[in-house]
């Protein structure tokens, strides 16, 4: 169908974003109270899931069958673009807080309390001698391994990568116009971000039955598992993206000239890839 022509799209009045406020506050009441060991939190967390899936299934579905039938015109493709740039820049500065208190506690803290300052480690942890990685002063004698980059923190940084080339080889076989072969490098993408889940969630298994490597194992345990677990949050967030822009394609959805569902989340995905590749230097080598 033909874009709308001229002016701006008005959306019609909508009641996603309520049903959306709902969910979400429901979802982080219910993570605040399962983490603190109330029983019913993880049905109240459970509801706000549902209640936030819900909230995106239908308003995205809402989106798109309005794309599909040609309302929105180039002023709205714009503002969808410096929507979805604004988001991914939320991201940026989400994890740069994260990198921050990483490179905080060891690079800041530990030398501290190590006794670089002799007046700070004397008046909180005298004669404390620690060294990243550490649990802490509180837990210095806790006996836990760190995290390696070798193997699966590798083979996952291979992946990532493979799926961010695979990504690109579909976006030019998009606006080539040759849909098999934009399929099937979109399933290989998705195929890539399934293994990628699967093979981090056998390296927090490895973390908690061999090492001793738990998100209470101090400063070094907390940040692991903040930095690596969000950024597995983003890949199942952006593996369901791509999945469903795959099945978009597989109906015939995306023109060459005109194809920003799928080019958002393809920057998405490119977004975490790149995200991988700083926790895969600074948390795993260095």
């Amino acid at each position: 169908m033909a874009q709308a022509e001229g002016g701006y799209y008005v959306p019609h009045g909508s009641n996603w974003p309520i049903i959306g406020s709902v969910g979400m506050t429901t979802l982080v009441v219910g993570i605040a109270m399962y983490l603190e060991g109330m029983g019913v939190g993880t049905w109240v967390l459970g509801a706000g899931a549902l209640i936030t899936a819900w909230m995106v299934i239908g308003w995205f579905g809402d989106v798109i069958r309005e794309s599909v039938k040609g309302l929105y015109s180039d002023q709205v493709d714009r503002s969808l673009r410096w929507g979805m740039i604004w988001f991914i820049f939320s991201e940026i500065m989400f994890f740069a807080a994260f990198f921050g208190a990483l490179f905080y506690a060891r690079t800041l803290s530990v030398p501290w309390l190590s006794g670089e300052d002799p007046a700070t480690s004397r008046l909180l942890w005298d004669s404390m001698a620690l060294n990243w990685p550490t649990a802490g002063p509180g837990n210095a004698a806790m006996d836990f391994q760190p995290m390696g980059p070798w193997p699966l923190p590798t083979i996952n940084t291979l992946i990532l990568l493979t799926s961010g080339l695979t990504l690109t080889v579909a976006h030019h076989a998009l606006k080539e116009g040759n849909r098999a072969k934009l399929i099937t490098f979109m399933w290989m993408t998705v195929a890539l971000g399934v293994i990628f889940t699967g093979f981090q969630g056998y390296e927090y298994y490895e973390a908690y039955a061999h090492l001793n490597l738990r998100m209470d194992t101090g400063i070094y345990g907390s940040t692991f598992f903040m930095l690596t677990g969000f950024h597995g949050m983003h890949v199942v967030i952006g593996t369901i993206l791509l999945l469903v822009i795959t099945l978009r394609c597989m109906k015939g959805h995306f023109r060459p000239d005109s194809h920003f569902g799928f080019e958002g989340a393809a920057w998405y995905w490119h977004f975490v890839d790149v995200v991988w590749l700083g926790l895969y230097i600074f948390v795993y080598i260095l």
